[in-house]
């Protein structure tokens, strides 16, 4: 959303809106992180304190090292996001979908926050940064640490002093870095839900023994029809080739 904003428009306004909502990502990751309720309150109050400060600084602008301050202290800002965030993603004991969204969150953030040092980088050095002394704003610095981030290198911009070109090489270092280590190892790690598995269907009627061997039989207490009652012995047909034949008696038997 921040990009877009400053993509769309080049308004003075944008910077206090970017830090706002760079704020409020901040709070939110405090929030759910696992530090202690009085250390979370610490840092939320310097937050707010020093993102005051700066918007004010944004906007009455007194001269280009305060506002170059205050796009320092937006990139500081970030940078503690980007911890809080990562630290909470490796406190899990499993790879979620939340992981990886959160990853995104922090790669996407990185960006932002190199685009802030750009800034603040230009302001320090005259207001020039890109080689040919040419003009840039808060657009051009975002989209020249995207694409610094992603190592596409198109070549259209170039950081022409060698402050400007530190900050380009560790921003493609960090980008390759976060890439190959924590995403990819979220990612490779991450199982999608399992689902309890169903009992397989064995054609049976639900009080019918099973045809399997070794299967268990019914519940105790339960009687088929038909079935014997506990404690009554099954009753047997005699073998015809052992059941004793009758015999005719002789004559002048009693």
């Amino acid at each position: 959303m921040t990009y877009l904003i400053s993509a769309v428009t080049a308004s003075s306004w944008i910077g206090v809106a970017q830090l706002v909502l760079f704020l409020a990502t901040g709070l939110l990751a405090l929030r759910s992180s696992e530090l202690p309720r009085r250390r979370i309150r610490l840092i939320a109050a310097l937050g707010i304190v020093g993102s005051g400060v700066s918007v004010g600084l944004a906007v009455t602008r007194p001269n280009d090292a305060a506002v170059a301050a205050a796009s320092i202290w937006t990139g500081l800002l970030l940078l503690a996001t980007v911890v809080v965030i990562v630290r909470r993603i490796l406190s899990f004991s499993t790879v979620t979908v939340q992981s990886l969204f959160g990853a995104i969150s922090a790669y996407l953030i990185l960006g932002l926050m190199f685009a802030a040092f750009y800034a603040a980088a230009a302001l320090l050095n005259g207001g020039h940064f890109f080689a040919g002394n040419r003009p840039g704003d808060s657009r051009l610095y975002q989209y020249f640490s995207f694409t610094t981030l992603t190592t596409l290198g198109y070549g259209d911009y170039t950081a022409a002093g060698s402050g400007g070109q530190a900050i380009a090489v560790m921003e493609a270092f960090t980008g390759q870095i976060f890439l190959a280590t924590l995403v990819a190892r979220l990612v490779a790690a991450f199982r999608g839900p399992v689902l309890p598995a169903a009992p397989a269907d064995s054609g049976h009627p639900p009080d019918s023994p099973s045809s399997e061997s070794g299967s268990a039989g019914p519940e105790p207490g339960c009687r088929r029809p038909g079935s014997m009652r506990p404690g009554r012995q099954p009753r047997r047909r005699p073998d015809p080739a052992t059941r004793p034949r009758w015999r005719r008696p002789p004559p002048g038997h009693p």
